[in-house]
């Protein structure tokens, strides 16, 4: 009876004791082992790691191709108005060399040589702006696109059509398939009315 009341009581019954603990152990072991996170697939990984790395790579180079494009903009912007004014001295050397000379004489040669050297320096720099991927973009007669232009004025003119560029008093330039600086524009706002 003592047996029984052992066994009642939680106790375990004589010559068990040996035989169930190595079991209990065991299972408690294989419980572990299944619980234990799998070992990393260390292929897909390496795989992982390495796409990573080649991404990383790609946008650093991008990203370091726009910086230098963007570092060549900024120069490229502040020759511009040196461009613009060799320009305007060549617009107005011909219209100087239009007029006739008042004392008749081949006096004119300096001045001629001058706009010639002005000449080639303006060539140069256009042909340096281009090397590096700007260039002007013609506005006058298109229809106004704010993407490129920027209107300053509008003024009704008899040839050009209304919404249409009627005069471009600043150059647009694009670098590379983007605006580098608008044209600065004067809209045709059609034809004048007419007066009595």
């Amino acid at each position: 009876d003592q047996q029984g009341a052992d066994m009642a009581e939680g106790g375990d019954a004589p010559g068990a004791d040996a035989s169930e603990q190595p079991s209990c152990a065991k299972a408690e072991e294989e419980k572990t082992v299944q619980q234990k996170p799998a070992e990393p697939d260390w292929k897909t990984l390496y795989a992982v790691t390495l796409a990573d790395f080649d991404n990383y790579k790609k946008r650093a180079a991008r990203d370091r191709e726009e910086t230098y494009r963007y570092a060549e903009a900024d120069i490229l912007k502040d020759v511009l108005p040196a461009v613009d004014n060799l320009q305007l001295a060549l617009s107005s050397a011909k219209t100087v060399d239009a007029a006739p000379s008042p004392s008749g004489n081949d006096g004119d040669a300096p001045f001629t040589a001058f706009v010639k050297g002005v000449q080639l320096v303006y060539d140069t720099l256009l042909k340096s702006l281009k090397d590096h991927g700007a260039e002007p973009f013609d506005s006058v007669g298109i229809a106004l696109d704010t993407e490129k232009m920027e209107a300053i004025a509008t003024l009704p003119s008899p040839d050009v059509e209304e919404g249409k560029v009627s005069i471009e008093s600043k150059k647009g330039w694009m670098l590379k398939g983007k605006v580098l600086r608008a044209a600065q524009v004067v809209v045709s706002s059609g034809k004048p009315a007419e007066t009595k």
